[in-house]
């Protein structure tokens, strides 16, 4: 592999002064103004700040129908997605619809049986449940045929959503604020931050109408937890509307108001709640939780999230965590598999990769498409054969490819080869019959050379450049630690160069070692680092708070290195 570039971001100066002269910590002024923040505003964080409701299109009708659903006692059945963003977008709508009195079940598809979303067969399920109102929560925007399927079996549907849409939509109320004509400033919002606005609304047009005269009124931020790790997990972009959500979630974990799942979640993954950052989410409580859906069925991750009963909550805990240990387990057998498959081909000179055998197992091809691309820089999807004997793919992108416009690309020019896909910018799924993937990846490939500049095949890194040497401690860290970092908002990180004082090998492929920078020395994890390291090396790196013995100490970590010129 080449050598990463390694960029600094640009400061915007004009915004930096303008958080300088409002009082902003100057560290935080710089990184912000390199984050598009251009005013202290922007950094305040109170559910007061919130993007209010009423510019979602279709939110007063979604408020009405479920409104009557509730006044009269309607089935309500929630069709929810089978990852961590689904599981508690359902959770939620679960607890805050019978909070607000509504009578009202779940569903989540089986991902091996039903598929994604609501399909024909879903509908069916559902009005053999006896449901009056079918309520999607992360999923549904793309179910044509399984909302016709639906309405003639006699139910009203009402789609809350966030993907991208097609150029056909579902003939019912949809809220998602990426449909067209929705002029909801915030397009970020994740499943069950769409699920979260739906309540507000509900809850506005219950309280004008007198609905809490005679029953107590919810308050909606009990359920933030929820909302965060959701988020988190579902990578969304964090704008401010997003942070607000995030922050607020992390404040009620941090002082343990949070659900007995969650709390369970953090038990059994051994982080400490109390210093629980976004990083937690994503990393430890969110993987756990999707476990379910990916080896298994995500009923068992909802009832976690819904159970009050701190006994039966870390049970069912206690089993995502044996799932997500297997998940681990396949994860690395497919892995290895892949890499003897691209030891043969020329990855250096190809613009994506494409990676399937017939025994790898569908619910971790993403996980295994996100390390594909990690470890080559390219545009990853790893197939995996599903029941029907269509092949199911998952992939994962780099800045440069929007993938979802890729696959649609490759739809219009060749449609026969994909049956159907969906997703984003940086994630997609897609099925195809099996005869159809070397075409599948001839076409792929050709689509990526047209779109992605060759440089956009080399890693890079995007740092905040140089940090002073009076930042170079344990204050910084626990300070940048305190704030929400995450996708489209990155955590900070810096580069330098250092001269190494000693190391040491950790495990089997980690160095801890001892770095100098002018008078400051400091201890840094080198992970995955095969090579012992040279006298002077150039780190591109982040501050970390590490607690040690029940004692806090900064650590950096290395996210790349290479030797001093």
């Amino acid at each position: 592999m080449k050598p990463a570039r390694i960029l600094t971001r640009p400061v915007d100066t004009i915004a930096q002064q303008t958080l300088l002269a409002q009082g902003v910590d100057p560290l935080l002024a710089k990184l912000y103004a390199t984050r598009a923040i251009k005013s202290k505003s922007e950094t305040e964080y109170n559910l007061s700040a919130l993007l209010p409701f009423q510019s979602l299109k279709n939110i007063q009708a979604a408020s009405e129908r479920l409104a009557r659903a509730i006044e009269q006692q309607e089935k309500i059945l929630i069709v929810a997605d089978y990852d961590a963003d689904g599981a508690t977008a359902c959770a939620l709508g679960m607890r805050g619809l019978r909070a607000m009195g509504a009578k009202t079940d779940f569903l989540v598809p089986n991902r091996f049986d039903h598929g994604y979303g609501l399909t024909p067969r879903i509908a069916e399920l559902a009005a053999q449940a006896k449901t009056d109102l079918l309520l999607t929560v992360d999923n549904g925007i793309a179910s044509i045929a399984g909302v016709q399927r639906a309405q003639q079996l006699g139910m009203d549907v009402l789609i809350t959503d966030h993907h991208l849409p097609g150029e056909q939509l579902p003939e019912c109320i949809i809220v998602n604020p990426n449909q067209p004509g929705d002029h909801f400033p915030s397009k970020a919002l994740a499943g069950v931050g769409v699920m979260f606005y739906v309540l507000m609304a509900l809850r506005h047009h219950l309280r004008q109408h007198n609905w809490f005269s005679q029953r107590p009124e919810p308050n909606l931020a009990q359920w933030l937890d929820l909302v965060a790790l959701g988020t988190i997990a579902d990578v969304v972009p964090l704008d401010q509307n997003n942070r607000i959500l995030v922050t607020q979630g992390l404040r009620r974990i941090r002082a343990d108001k949070m659900q007995a799942g969650i709390r369970a979640l953090f038990h059994v993954a051994k982080r400490k709640a109390q210093q629980a950052q976004a990083f937690d989410l994503g990393f430890a409580i969110g993987p756990r939780l999707n476990a379910a859906g990916r080896l298994d069925d995500m009923s068992l991750g909802i009832a976690c999230l819904l159970s009050d009963d701190m006994e039966s909550a870390t049970d069912l805990a206690l089993q995502l965590d044996d799932l997500n240990r297997e998940r681990r387990q396949i994860q690395r057998s497919m892995q290895d598999e892949a890499n003897l498959q691209l030891a043969t081909i020329d990855t250096e000179n190809s613009y994506s990769i494409v990676a399937y055998h017939d025994s790898w197992h569908q619910g971790v091809t993403g996980i295994v498409a996100g390390r594909l691309r990690e470890t080559f820089h390219r545009p990853s999807i790893v197939f995996a054969q599903a029941e029907d004997g269509t092949l199911r793919g998952s992939g994962r992108s780099i800045t440069g490819l929007h993938l979802r416009d890729a696959l649609d690309l490759i739809s219009k020019r060749r449609p026969e080869i994909i049956q159907k896909f969906g997703g984003h910018a940086m994630a997609a799924g897609l099925s195809i019959a099996s005869i159809h993937l070397p075409a599948f990846q001839r076409e792929f490939e050709a689509v990526c050379q047209r779109l992605i500049q060759p440089a956009d095949l080399n890693h890079t890194y995007q740092t905040d450049g140089s940090l002073d040497d009076g930042h170079l401690n344990l204050d910084t860290a626990q300070q940048l630690a305190a704030l929400v970092w995450g996708q489209n908002f990155p955590e900070p990180c810096f580069c330098d160069e250092f001269r190494v004082i000693r190391q040491q090998s950790v495990g089997t492929s980690h160095i801890k070692a001892v770095l100098r920078k002018s008078n400051c020395e400091c201890e840094a994890m080198f992970f995955r680092c095969g090579t012992p390291l040279p006298e002077h090396i150039r780190v591109v790196y982040r501050l970390v708070a590490n607690e040690w013995r029940q004692q806090m100490e900064l650590q950096l970590y290395a996210d790349y290195w290479e030797i001093c010129a």
